[in-house]
């Protein structure tokens, strides 16, 4: 059966907008409110970007059918410059976006026309990623779409950031911020090229020397080296500035004074001075220690100041440089000696000297210089101590030390903080490079504030995260999370209520978003008017300040709107469920949890938050230049929803980066056909008195339920998805030989019940399709409104499963043996065990081994402990085999035959292995007990019979 996908995938999205299914107001159901972080739409989404929202649909759908009311709106992210950018960018005419346009999103040349105007752009990309998203068949209520520049939402912004302002949350000062001097604006991930969030190292200190008249500053991580510097190292191949800064003459590099200029200083160039002529000189330490200036070409430019303290005894790169100077007979440099000023355990007096011999470093050039510096510097700052040429110091643990010798020296005016770039070069969108600028009188979130940060740390100590093993990444977020300008002066966007001057910044514009929701569908359908927002409605809406009537004297609507307007908001907030990609952990998801802990009460901060990786297509990232982009209606067109959904949550569990390619999704489309095939086959009828087989196939059913239930409870999706499609059809598999060994044909009804099952459980997944197969099975009722299968351990029969188990096994050690020695059969004869001592240590092993432990020394350390089974000792062979046909099977299968009451092996082959023996292999086989006096047993083979492992002869 071949699918027409977009027939089908039509037909039933117009079946769910004409039914209204996604729609959804307070009711008496339990509620599960789930959001995925809104687009930015400045291009279509990409197959990229369909993993989060897809993970976000299932994690809904599912929900749903679990019989929650579930609210999964959407709305989009104007807000920001990257539209600025890119109108600019275009109107020059720039070739690579032009490109991108015309030839990867097959952007209309009408609609290029237009982009010239930010929100043209916006408002394009705005209805192409909605009709992407209700292609897909996201299950949204799309009567709470809002965008982030509409004037509701604006007055929910105003609200938002008054809020914080009035609880000291934001705070005006000087800070450092990404900066793009094109846009002179701050930038952050949302602003730059690849949505890179430009790191800022605030660590980075200026030390100044002095040279004649002149200050001579050098950048450095480590300020307690000061004391150990022998020299300083110029490169003689540069031309060095002096520049005035603040009325003080520094010698700098052409690229430091550049940016020095956005630290707020007032900075101009009076001359300059080649590297050559400071080489000889001598610098002013802060104790006024005479410090020689040698050279050095390793030194960059562009690297702080383009000038370098030396400290050989602790600095690998400064020995290995002092030591070619000497091998040169270089007059300076064969008078200095490393000065050692910190003692570590493991290293000598001269660390840096022991580590290049260690690594065997040739000179100043070596690669291993860059290693051999991480592995001394990270051992000096963890364990190292210094010593008495620290004066005051003496003693202190360097990772102490270091900030109190910062702040001395600052106190005495020879350092200033020189703020980096941590991950230069960073570009804005409009293609300038990004740098630190420091910020006077801006407005800023005071993350750094530490009573802050603890509310934070307390709400992810009782969230749900998913991965758990990614909480470390949020916690780390939040310990180095400082202040972060919270507005800006260009770009779309709300103005700050106290200052219009200022627009409030994208990602602080995006927080608590979330509760909007909850109103929006008031403002949209026209209930209540933008202007009836007023702050004191919001405090009482959210915050459930002050009183109605209050409320209603302000904003000038009825008690009943407000009321209603409550019930909504106090039905559906917290968050249960907040979905996006592991890049916005370092900002937008952990500036969620801070806003939320800042704004509302404990019993509405969010429940769980749950992180994707990224995709890959065909083992490479997706970049324009590499021209791996699909956009996603592109690949729906051609390929389905369907199959693109699975395709792309089969390929990878959560935080693993899905690896995309177009061959999984052709294996996909023809497994959904065969399946929808044999739903079309399948009548629903009443069924018998139950065989063996149906036993098994009905308790393994209801076992895939509940570990499918489970996995995609806890978002393993690809583990869920991969027991739906593929697990079953090996079990179902197993039922048709089975059955038709048997020559059966009364079997309909329960293959219907099964397939019943699997269809439901693969709606969310596959929600098109799977309605077509619903139907074909014979409901009237859509399968998305179904109940989710629902797990009963009633229904288990453990004695069948593990019956079923050593039927099949038995099988497939005869295949094996047959594939083996090439045997025609002949003759089969199997043996199980009827040895009561081999009975009792096969279970008192069961019990050992469940839970994992496999150690033979073990195992058999517990069996002879236990007066029952302490002729375990005389069998080692025996015991060291069912180890191993243990630690084959599942912990399923051990736990049920640990629980379920033993069986007679034989009998139960006996009754069921012949019509398979002669399916199977063409003859008859026998079965005998170990014990039997009957015995055909030529090869002496019964006597190596274990519990549920029979011994097998094939002549």
């Amino acid at each position: 059966m071949t699918i027409n996908w977009t027939d089908i995938e039509t037909k039933w999205r117009n079946k769910w907008q004409e039914n209204k299914d996604f729609e959804t107001n307070p009711n008496d159901k339990p509620k599960k409110f789930i959001t995925v972080a809104y687009p930015y739409p400045n291009s279509p989404q990409h197959i990229g970007h369909g993993r989060t929202y897809t993970l976000a649909d299932v994690h809904a759908r599912f929900y749903r059918m679990k019989g929650y009311n579930v609210l999964f709106p959407m709305g989009f992210h104007y807000t920001g410059t990257p539209v600025l950018g890119m109108a600019k960018r275009i109107e020059a005419g720039e070739k690579e976006i032009l490109d991108g346009l015309r030839n990867i999103y097959h952007v209309p040349e009408d609609a290029i026309k237009t982009f010239v105007e930010p929100i043209k752009i916006a408002d394009y990309f705005h209805e192409e990623i909605k009709s992407g998203m209700i292609e897909m068949g996201y299950s949204i209520d799309w009567r709470r779409e809002f965008t982030t520049i509409v004037p509701g939402y604006q007055k929910f912004i105003e609200w938002q950031i008054t809020t914080l302002k009035e609880k000291g949350r934001i705070i005006q000062g000087s800070h450092p911020v990404g900066w793009c001097p094109v846009d002179q604006n701050p930038v952050s991930q949302h602003d730059t090229m690849g949505d890179v969030e430009p790191k800022i190292d605030d660590k980075n200190f200026l030390i100044k020397f002095k040279l004649g008249d002149s200050i001579f500053p050098i950048t450095t991580l480590r300020p307690e080296t000061i004391f150990g510097i022998t020299n300083l190292w110029v490169n003689p191949n540069t031309v060095y500035k002096k520049v005035s800064v603040d009325g003080e003459e520094w010698i700098v590099s052409e690229e430091c004074a550049k940016k020095i200029s956005f630290f707020e200083k007032k900075v101009e160039i009076t001359g300059e001075i080649p590297g050559s002529e400071i080489i000889g000189k001598t610098a002013t330490n802060h104790d006024g220690r005479e410090i020689p200036v040698l050279p050095a070409e390793f030194v960059e430019p562009s690297m702080g100041t383009g000038l370098v303290m030396s400290v050989p005894a602790h600095a690998p790169k400064d020995y290995q440089a002092l030591m070619d100077l000497k091998a040169k007979n270089h007059e300076l440099a064969s008078k200095l000696e490393p000065i050692p000023i910190i003692v570590t355990e493991g290293y000598g007096s001269i660390p840096a000297k022991e580590i290049c011999e260690k690594m065997g470093v040739s000179d100043q050039s070596d690669d291993k210089l860059e290693e051999a510096t991480k592995e001394l510097y990270l051992k000096e700052f963890t364990d190292g101590k210094l010593n008495d040429k620290c004066l005051q110091f003496d003693g202190e643990k360097v990772q102490f030390g270091r900030d109190k010798i910062r702040a001395w020296l600052q106190e005495n005016n020879h350092l200033e903080k020189f703020p980096v770039l941590e991950n230069a070069p960073v570009r804005c969108r409009c293609g300038a490079e990004c740098v630190v600028k420091v910020l006077n009188n801006q407005w800023f979130l005071n993350y750094g504030d530490e009573e802050w940060k603890e509310l934070a740390r307390n709400c992810l100590d009782e969230m749900n995260i998913l991965p758990n093993n990614i909480k470390t990444e949020f916690v780390e977020v939040i310990d180095w999370l400082h202040e972060r300008a919270c507005a800006r002066q260009q770009g779309l966007g709300t103005k700050l209520p106290w200052d219009n001057d200022w627009i409030v910044e994208s990602l602080s514009d995006s927080v608590i978003y979330m509760a909007y929701y909850t109103l929006s569908r008031f403002v949209n359908d026209g209930t209540v008017q933008p202007e009836n927002l007023t702050k004191e409605l919001f405090d009482y809406l959210l915050l459930d300040k002050g009183d109605v009537s209050l409320a209603t004297s302000t904003s000038k609507l009825s008690e009943d709107i407000i009321n209603t307007m409550k019930k909504e908001f106090t039905y559906f907030y917290p968050v249960d469920s907040r979905h996006s990609g592991r890049d916005l952990v370092q900002n937008h998801l952990s500036f969620f949890v801070l806003n939320h802990v800042a704004i509302f009460e404990k019993n509405l901060w969010p429940q769980e938050i749950v992180v994707n990786g990224s995709v890959m297509m065909d083992g490479a990232k997706m970049s324009k230049s590499m021209g791996n982009i699909i956009p996603l209606r592109a690949a729906i067109k051609d390929h389905g929803a369907d199959p693109i959904r699975l395709a792309i949550i089969s390929s990878a569990e959560l935080l693993q980066d899905a690896d995309f390619n177009m061959e999984s999704v052709s294996g996909i489309q023809s497994k959904l056909e065969s399946l929808l095939e044999a739903c079309s086959s399948l009548k629903t009828s009443e069924i018998g008195e139950l065989q063996a087989e149906d036993r098994w196939i009905l308790s393994k059913t209801q076992s895939k339920i509940a570990e499918i239930t489970e996995a995609v409870e806890k978002m393993r999706l690809r583990e869920a998805l991969h027991d739906i499609l593929f697990t079953f059809e090996t079990d179902l598999s197993w039922y048709q030989k089975r059955i038709a060994a048997k020559g059966r044909d009364d079997v309909s009804g329960i293959l219907h019940q099964i397939n019943s099952s699997r269809v439901a459980m693969l709606s969310p997944f596959a929600p098109h399709v799977a309605e077509e197969m619903w139907k074909n099975l014979g409901n009237s009722e859509l399968v998305s409104k179904s109940q989710w299968p629902e797990y009963s351990a009633d229904k288990v029969d453990a004695a069948s499963i593990q019956a079923e188990e050593l039927l099949k096994n038995t099988i497939d050690d005869i295949a094996n043996i047959i594939k083996v020695t090439k045997i025609t059969p002949k003759k089969i004869v199997i043996y199980v065990n009827s040895d009561e001592t081999k009975s009792k240590i096969y279970r008192k092993m069961l019990s050992i081994m469940v839970g994992g432990q496999n150690n033979m020394g073990v195992v058999m350390k517990e069996l002879i402990a236990d007066p029952n089974t302490t002729d375990a000792k005389k069998m080692p062979d025996f015991v060291q085999k069912t180890i191993k046909d243990l630690h084959s099977e599942s912990e399923e299968i051990k736990k049920m035959k640990l629980e379920a009451e033993s069986f007679d092996e034989k009998e139960f082959l006996k009754s069921e292995i012949a019509s398979m023996g002669q399916k199977e292999f063409g003859v008859d086989i026998e079965v005998y007990s170990e014990s039997d006096s009957n015995i055909y047993d030529p090869k002496g083979k019964a006597r190596h019979a274990r519990p549920f492992k029979p011994a097998i002869l094939i002549e």
